[in-house]
């Protein structure tokens, strides 16, 4: 236990010096929330109530999307790995510890936003914050999960980032953060459904609990987690 936590937080002062998750974990979704939180409140003044939502939406997303894969395919794809096995650790500790650390990290850029968003937008804050939060615990993990795939599928890394974006922008496009999901073609909106973001906007935005919509992450999640462990057998070969 003490080794893998010692893991876990060496993981986490790794990635508070790496640049690549300052940039998708801090950089970019917070400027897209300073940018996009005053057009869409002064063009849209509804999407007062909705702001938080949405933009820690956009935020997890491509903290996850974009920032875990390249840090993944960094372990798997590289020397790291032989030094893992080497020194006796197990493999998935890598897949673990980075993602509990990125896991911390959009937590605490989703925080950033719950007190700027108010403040700076006058944005409502979601009446029932306990479902707020199961709801964004549910999809962050969904979120990390399948980029977790991508980091552990792809045998390039060059190329990871590449397929990174090929399932970032149709999560963000079709999820309803940027226009309501019922103003896009119907088969468009059945594939938004596809992706952790519809679901996720969709449980952070309900006042009431329904568990058919916490389902479709769960399921998501879990099925992630099982490719996730064949693909770390392939990749320990």
């Amino acid at each position: 236990m003490k080794a893998f936590l010692y893991g876990i937080a060496l993981q986490w002062k790794l990635d508070i010096r790496s640049k690549t998750l300052l940039i998708t974990c801090y950089i970019v979704p917070l400027l897209f929330f300073g940018v996009m939180g005053s057009i869409f409140t002064s063009v849209m003044p509804d999407s007062k109530e909705t702001l938080i939502q949405s933009m820690t939406i956009f935020g997890v997303t491509m903290g996850a999307l974009i920032g875990v894969p390249p840090s993944l395919a960094e372990i798997y794809r590289s020397d790291v790995k032989k030094i893992y096995r080497a020194n006796g650790v197990p493999l998935y500790l890598g897949i673990v510890s980075i993602n509990i650390s990125a896991f911390l990290h959009l937590w605490i850029m989703g925080a950033i936003i719950c007190i700027a968003a108010p403040l700076a937008f006058d944005a409502g804050i979601p009446e029932n914050s306990g479902l707020y939060l199961a709801g964004l615990a549910v999809f962050t993990a969904a979120s990390l999960a399948i980029a977790s795939i991508i980091g552990l599928a792809v045998k390039d890394p060059a190329k990871t980032s590449m397929f990174s974006i090929l399932i970032f922008l149709p999560s963000i496009m079709l999820s309803g953060i940027m226009f309501p999901v019922n103003l896009l073609p119907g088969s468009l909106e059945t594939a938004g459904k596809f992706f952790p973001a519809s679901w996720g906007y969709r449980c952070m935005t309900e006042q009431v609990f329904h568990f058919e919509l916490f389902l479709p992450l769960l399921f998501l999640f879990a099925a992630a987690v099982i490719i996730c462990a064949i693909l770390l057998r392939r990749v320990s070969k």
